[in-house]
């Protein structure tokens, strides 16, 4: 069991698989590592093996299908070897460490290795979906080189839940690589899930998944904003229509009254 009282690890199976990939998939920005996760999960067919509970947690129940489940859930199988940490709402920042000590704890023990997702704002069209890859250790970024995945050669600064976990790891001697992907600066963003998986998550631990179902999910997210926009851009021009007609009300009253 974890040292924090408030957290701990359920474990609902046992990995038959060793040493196996865990690949976190908690919410951040552009919802990029939960998508991909999500597709993961699905297309990988991960079983339910283990929930983590803490006092620390928002107080919610979350459902799936008609059933209540546990907020945060690992998933995992014996071939290939991932696992998947996954939660249904953000983390709040007093979770971070109490989640970060009870997958160090708890999970690790069962690892080889951690990948762990973060999504950073694109600054143009072009940069999105570009990964880039740190790691903890030389052997996790010949890994990193191994696949292709351009490593980061500036300084920086990884916040958030994500960054406590890759703390974690690496103060406990745990292999771990922080793929970083330019992403939507204000969307959901499932073409940069598609382009993670891809170009740095197959190669690295070396499964393939059908990404396509992402497509839909980007064409049917770039509708909604079209739409969007044209009832905005609808509602803009009725405002200036609207405004004019006023304009002309207050100017005939006004020469009414001089």
């Amino acid at each position: 069991m974890a040292s924090d009282p408030s957290t701990s690890y359920e474990r609902l199976a046992e990995m038959t698989s060793e040493e196996p990939t865990l690949i976190e998939g908690l919410p951040g920005h552009g919802l990029v590592a939960s998508i991909a996760v999500d597709l993961l999960n699905d297309q990988l067919d991960l079983s339910h093996c283990g929930n983590i509970t803490s006092e620390a947690f928002p107080p919610v129940a979350t459902f799936d299908d008609g059933l209540v489940q546990d907020l945060v859930r690992v998933y995992g199988c014996a071939d290939p070897a991932v696992m998947t940490l996954q939660s249904d709402l953000t983390i709040p920042e007093r979770a971070y460490e109490p989640l970060s000590r009870c997958v160090i704890e708890d999970i690790a023990g069962d690892i080889g290795r951690a990948i762990f997702l973060a999504a950073a704002p694109a600054s143009s069209e072009e940069q999105l979906g570009q990964v880039t890859g740190i790691a903890t250790t030389e052997d996790v970024r010949a890994d990193l080189e191994a696949a292709d995945i351009p490593i980061g050669d500036e300084r920086g600064v990884v916040g958030g839940v994500t960054g406590a976990l890759v703390r974690e790891c690496y103060q406990a001697d745990v292999p771990a690589a922080l793929l970083v992907v330019r992403a939507h600066p204000r969307l959901p963003d499932p073409g940069s899930a598609k382009a993670v998986i891809e170009n740095a998550l197959e190669p690295l631990v070396e499964f393939e998944v059908d990404t396509t179902p992402l497509d839909e999910q980007a064409e049917e997210i770039q509708q909604r904003m079209q739409q969007v926009a044209s009832q905005f851009q609808q509602a803009q021009q009725e405002g200036a229509r609207g405004g004019d007609e006023e304009q002309s009300f207050r100017s005939k009253g006004s020469g009414m009254y001089q």
